[in-house]
């Protein structure tokens, strides 16, 4: 995703909403699955990447253990993300999981992302607290935080999240998703600051080679459809 904090461009991640949740289990009792998706404007943490976005990805599970890879069309190439991480449920709801994801790109749109990601989960409400560095296109290298907390139940979601260290800004997310036929559905409202608002288009920069907030991206409205297949 690209974001402007107060200094700088930066960006870039996957949109976990998108990845696919079924799977088939294999002969040693693992579980694979592929996804495709499609959604009218491709937000991430509350960032405006692309609007008319196509995405997919492929998954591996097992047990607690989970390996994927994940791309989206952002313009200028593709974001490609890869993951992996282990997940701990226990008997009293309580969820965790520890992992890791990196953030690339083929072609200029945005530079290397890499971070650290700790989910907590009990219940209605989920926490995702995120450590990472961008590579900056040779620039100084940077360091961000990323903290989510969400509230959940029978598909509707409310997200409260904001970016600090070397990024800036928050933004309030608002959705709903549901599976129609097999098909999963997702609406969804952001609501974002200044400085995740303030951004180059889709379409690149201005004509002075900088990013000019538009008060008119500081809210969208998105619709998003995908479909999981068992490998």
């Amino acid at each position: 995703m690209k974001a402007l904090t107060k200094f700088v461009l930066a960006g870039a991640v996957f949109s976990a909403s998108m990845l696919a949740t079924s799977a088939m289990a294999d002969d040693e009792g693992g579980a694979f699955s592929a996804n495709i998706g499609f959604a009218t404007e491709y937000y991430y943490r509350g960032i405006l990447q692309k609007e008319s976005s196509a995405n997919g990805g492929v998954d591996y599970e097992n047990g607690g253990f989970y390996v994927g890879t994940w791309a989206a069309d952002v313009g200028d190439g593709l974001e490609v993300d890869g993951y992996f991480g282990y997940g701990f449920e226990f008997e009293n709801g309580f969820s965790a999981g520890l992992g890791f994801t990196g953030y690339y790109y083929t072609g200029e749109f945005d530079d290397t992302y890499e971070e650290i990601n700790l989910n907590l989960a009990y219940e209605l409400i989920s926490l995702e607290h995120s450590v990472g560095s961008y590579e900056n296109f040779g620039g100084p290298e940077q360091d961000y935080t990323f903290t989510a907390l969400t509230l959940e139940k029978n598909g509707f979601y409310a997200t409260y999240a904001t970016f600090s260290d070397d990024f800036d800004g928050d933004y309030i997310e608002l959705g709903y998703g549901t599976e129609v036929s097999g098909v999963d559905l997702g609406v969804s409202v952001i609501f974002n600051s200044d400085e995740l608002s303030d951004q180059c288009d889709s379409a690149g920069t201005n004509t002075d080679g900088s990013c000019i907030g538009n008060s008119e991206e500081g809210q969208a409205f998105i619709f998003s459809i995908s479909k999981s297949f068992e490998l």
